[in-house]
């Protein structure tokens, strides 16, 4: 593709009816969608390289992205095809030029995921995509007291599934974890430099338990330290999860 120019997108979607981020044969994925519709416009094969994976259902308000395309597309030019071209539920937010050497994953230095909760008897049919429905009362302090336990540099080799793949190190910064409660809502905030598979799926369901009264928030330690996964620590569903942004 002669006279390239590297493109950073923003990109935000519903999970809802998609296998995840990444493409794969025979199933609708966020990648497979964005380069159908980027060969569209360009007229050839077009790679995305995203930030990172997010599995089936996961949501993403900020998910950023890169590819290469001629050099005389415009960004609003980008946009305005894309809100065109891609599914209603998949959208360009924002289109900029790169220096060639920015790379969506390798260039983040950081991330952050929200998991949304709705902590009543009765959860809004609008909202059924988008929170994870838990009908018992929780401990929000004991979430916050859980949850500091969490935060810093540890191995979180409890707190992941296994992603099929060779992975180096299960040691991560988790530089935030927060919990916030805003009337039937209640929001955890992750922010790490890099998250293991399924990781913030199983913070939120440690904590969920937690909140439930099931584990006391002391153990959080203990399960840092015995660096095992077991079913104390149960992997929340996929809907409440937002890939909420990416800093570079």
């Amino acid at each position: 593709m002669p006279n390239t120019q590297r493109y950073k997108l923003v990109v935000a979607y519903d999970g809802s009816g998609y296998a995840g981020w990444q493409v794969q044969p025979g199933v609708k994925t966020i990648q497979g969608e964005l380069e159908r519709c980027f060969k569209k416009l360009a007229g050839e094969v077009v790679k995305i390289h995203g930030s990172g994976r997010t599995d089936q259902g996961v949501h993403a308000a900020g998910q950023v992205a890169h590819l290469d395309l001629p050099a005389y597309f415009q960004c609003k030019t980008i946009i305005r095809a894309m809100s065109a071209l891609l599914p209603p539920d998949i959208r360009v937010l924002k289109a900029m030029k790169a220096a060639d050497t920015f790379h969506a994953r390798r260039s983040a230095v950081s991330k952050e995921y929200r998991y949304f909760i709705w902590n009543g008897s009765v959860l809004p049919p609008f909202s059924c995509r988008y929170r994870t429905h838990v009908y018992r009362e929780l401990d929000v302090r004991a979430m916050r007291k859980a949850a500091k336990m969490l935060t810093g540099k540890h191995d979180f080799a409890a707190f992941t599934a296994n992603p099929k793949r060779v992975v180096e190190s299960t040691v991560r910064t988790l530089s935030m974890l927060a919990v916030r409660k805003s009337g039937r809502e209640i929001v955890i905030i992750a922010r790490s430099d890099g998250f293991l598979y399924r990781m913030v799926r199983s913070l939120a369901g440690f904590l969920i338990r937690v909140g439930q009264g099931d584990i006391p928030c002391s153990e959080a330690g203990q399960i840092l330290d015995r660096q095992i996964r077991t079913a104390v620590v149960p992997t929340a569903p996929p809907q409440g999860l937002f890939l909420w942004r990416v800093n570079y």
